[in-house]
């Protein structure tokens, strides 16, 4: 493991980075944490701060450059922007279902989803986390994929009634 590539990356993926890191581990800490006591509250304030710089922050990531610049993980920000929004709003308005569903949304799919994908070969975190090589990656996405669709039809098997 080597943080080489990114010492030499631009400005944007390093904060980028420096954002969705710590992120990652405070949205898995508040999930599996109780809700609503005020140490939920704060540390989900400070979640959805470090999601908005991770969003605002991919806008000036130009690595995969299909049109002017930008890609479909561009639309994932443009999401996750909405989404803490949403997080925000149903929470101030008690609508503590709505609220879970986006900020599962938002971790799984912004987080989880989106990372697993960093990890490709001839992206900057798969040079730090594997040396460039081209098959752990690759099995690690699918390992994470994986995981992602099990908990998905779990849920969706649990939403019908069916468990």
């Amino acid at each position: 493991m080597t943080f080489e590539p990114l010492l030499h990356a631009s400005i944007a993926i390093q904060i980028h980075v420096a954002a969705v890191i710590p992120a990652a581990v405070l949205g898995a800490y508040l999930l599996l944490k109780p809700k609503g006591t005020s140490r939920h509250r704060l540390l989900g304030r400070i979640w959805l701060s470090l999601m908005l710089v991770t969003a605002l922050s991919s806008f000036f990531i130009h690595q995969i450059n299909m049109v002017y610049g930008f890609s479909p993980i561009h639309l994932l920000s443009l999401l996750v922007l909405f989404g803490c929004w949403g997080a925000i709003a149903n929470a101030r308005n008690h609508n503590i279902g709505a609220h879970k569903r986006i900020v599962r949304s938002l971790y799984f799919g912004g987080i989880v989803g989106a990372g697993a994908f960093t990890f490709l070969p001839g992206r900057i975190m798969n040079m730090i986390a594997f040396g460039g090589d081209e098959i752990v990656p690759l099995v690690v996405v699918a390992a994470i994929a994986i995981v992602l669709l099990w908990l998905l039809s779990k849920e969706i098997w649990r939403r019908r009634g069916l468990t």
